[in-house]
């Protein structure tokens, strides 16, 4: 493996392989770019081709080639080094089949299952799929760009196929292409019948497969016959090892690129609309599957662009699933807008039909894209009637708590005057109202949590300010749950932490060290009043006396992890922020000796650079 890894390095240049991701500029005898993974005005992402290596003085990511991918395209090294070695041109030895992983049998069996479903289309079936499909409008150059296919109308076809091949049942079974009877003893194809629609990974790996009924008892669907109802329109892989529905975007693989260029991502719900999207020259598009947006999609999509478009059939008026991963983008910090219509067409279509019926009338509603509360007022008015009093208050019922969770007070007043004008209604009674909904009913002390982990868990490149912030508070709510924690922080890890943290430790020690164990309820009760009386007179800021309530309140709902495994990870992790700290100093000074032309200063930085980088 080593070996080939060197070949692939040896093959390929850095530069190359960064510029094909972003605008690089020639300083000197380096490039330099806009870093893609922290907001950033002036340039700080340095590529050096002497070194074959990159590294971003902002946010403090770097190294090779495969650092860079594994990165951007959010893979593990496996996958990485799979889409280095088909760019250098690298056959990679394949492994002896006794030890590959299961990953990997996986990925086997589903392009083995998509050349299959792909070879079904010469079949008399299979060119009835293709008429249907060229009267949806999508071109032969589509069907084999996005390798759609079709499954015969048979229980076993490709499970037979698959196991000529090698493969066993179970294996299909849990590449979820085969369901397992009652017994366990066999099992039948998961897709029959069906036109097939491979799911890719970002990578263009198959992963899984949607399949839309195309024939059945009742008749075929080409036919205008109808269809056994009991039958579903549409079926998918389930979770498998390599397929997650809540981490996976169909067409982001095609669509990647293009989002990063415009700096726009429009999600739509089906394979179709993706598909005539891109065929119409949209190629920024992609499709949650008929699920809606997942915290995981959000991540992935917020590597790309924050701005996202929505051509969903949506209703505010309800709780719907939509609306809660609405939320979630906006808490994210995504800039929303929705395609409300299209056109003069007031009926519910989707973007294949209209772009089918005429693609203008799609990239105007693109460009007429509404604001998501231009979205949700206009939703709600047309569903209200807003003469009535039943109609202004439920009216009012929606979109307050929408409002109340606007943090800018100034944009926050302007739709407190929209409704005020829209509904006849005084703006202080409207704000009266506002006031009486609860925070809770807004934003929960969870989904803040929620938001904190999400960040911990997702946004590496945060400030290291900010990051030691986010894991100090975990620690210290783990020790409010359990004082007992307290005692896992040896004394020379003190320096780590923040004074005022250092200050709340110490105390905390203490009191665990001087309680009498053997009465349990009375040492919690004693705990509890170290935040309402015995740090009261120590050197405390008041905001860090108000953020140790608000801690002690949540700990008593949170944490409920393996609390010793959490808090020995949070210190290992503070301890590599105050590592990265050293490694961004000597960072600065390479550059500046690289300014001055200082070869043998930047060599002896650079050793002390990696010696460091091995601790991490």
């Amino acid at each position: 493996m080593d070996s080939q890894v060197e070949e692939i390095k040896n093959k390929l240049n850095v530069v190359d392989i960064v510029g094909s991701y972003i605008k690089l500029t020639k300083t000197g005898i380096n490039y330099r770019g806009v870093c893609p993974f922290h907001s950033e005005k002036t340039p700080s992402f340095f590529v050096s081709p002497s070194r074959q290596m990159w590294h971003c003085f902002g946010c403090g990511s770097g190294f090779s080639i495969f650092d860079f991918i594994m990165k951007i395209e959010g893979v593990e090294f496996q996958d990485a080094l799979r889409i280095l070695a088909q760019k250098a041109g690298v056959e990679l030895k394949r492994e002896n089949p006794k030890l590959r992983s299961e990953r990997q049998n996986l990925y086997e069996i589903c392009e083995l299952a998509c050349t299959f479903f792909e070879k079904q289309l010469e079949s008399q079936t299979g060119k009835e799929v293709q008429d249907y499909l060229s009267k949806r409008g999508i071109l032969p150059d589509s069907i084999k760009k996005w390798r759609i296919g079709y499954s015969p109308d048979q229980w076993s076809s490709l499970t037979d196929f698959l196991i000529s091949k090698g493969y066993k049942r179970e294996e299909i079974v849990k590449a979820g292409l085969a369901v397992e009877k009652e017994g366990g003893n066999d099992s039948y194809d998961r897709f029959r019948g069906r036109i097939i629609f491979p799911v890719f990974d970002l990578n263009s790996q198959v992963v899984g497969f949607g399949g839309r009924v195309f024939s059945a008892k009742g008749g075929s669907v080409t036919g205008g016959k109808q269809f056994d109802q009991n039958i579903a329109k549409y079926i998918n892989t389930p979770q498998t090892l390599i397929y997650d529905k809540s981490n996976i975007l169909y067409g982001l693989n095609m669509a990647k690129l293009s989002i990063r260029k415009q700096n726009q991502c429009i999600v739509t719900e089906g394979y179709t609309d993706v598909i005539m999207c891109h065929q119409v020259g949209f190629e920024n598009v992609v499709a949650s599957s008929g699920t809606a947006l997942t915290s995981g999609h959000l991540s992935i999509l917020k590597r790309y662009s924050e701005n996202l478009v929505l051509a969903f059939d949506m209703d505010f008026a309800g709780d719907s699933a939509t609306k809660r991963g609405i939320s979630l983008a906006q808490e994210q910090g995504f800039n929303i807008k929705i395609i409300g219509s299209y056109g003069n067409n007031k009926e519910k279509s989707d973007p294949a039909d209209i772009i089918l019926k005429d693609p203008q009338l799609w990239k105007d509603s693109v460009e007429k894209a509404k604001s998501i509360m231009d979205y949700y007022f206009d939703s709600v008015f047309s569903n209200f009637n807003k003469e009535t009093a039943d109609g202004k208050k439920e009216i009012s019922r929606i979109l307050l708590p929408i409002i109340k969770q606007i943090p800018n007070k100034i944009e926050q007043s302007h739709w407190i005057q929209k409704l005020s004008g829209e509904i006849n209604v005084k703006e202080e009674i409207i704000s009266f109202e506002l006031n009486k909904i609860p925070a809770s009913q807004s934003k929960s002390l969870t989904q803040v949590q929620e938001k904190i982990e999400h960040r911990l868990a997702t946004e590496p490149n945060l400030s290291q300010d900010t990051r030691k912030k986010l894991i100090e508070e975990k620690i210290i709510g783990l020790i409010l749950k359990d004082p007992e924690y307290v005692k896992l922080i040896e004394e020379d890890q003190q320096d780590i932490f923040s004074s005022n943290v250092q200050i709340f430790l110490r105390e905390v020690k203490k009191l665990v060290e001087n309680n009498n164990l053997v009465n349990e309820k009375k040492f919690e009760e004693d705990f509890k009043s170290i935040i309402s009386t015995h740090l009261s007179g120590l050197d405390l800021d008041s905001e860090f006396k108000n953020f140790l309530l608000a801690l002690s309140l949540r700990s008593e709902i949170e944490y409920e992890e393996d609390g010793q495994g959490e808090l020995n990870l949070c210190i290992l992790e503070l301890k590599n922020i105050e590592l990265k700290k050293q490694l961004n100093r000597i960072s600065e000074d390479i550059r500046k000796a690289e300014e001055e032309n200082d070869n043998q200063k930047v060599d002896n930085l650079i050793d002390e650079f990696n010696k460091l980088t091995k601790k991490l």
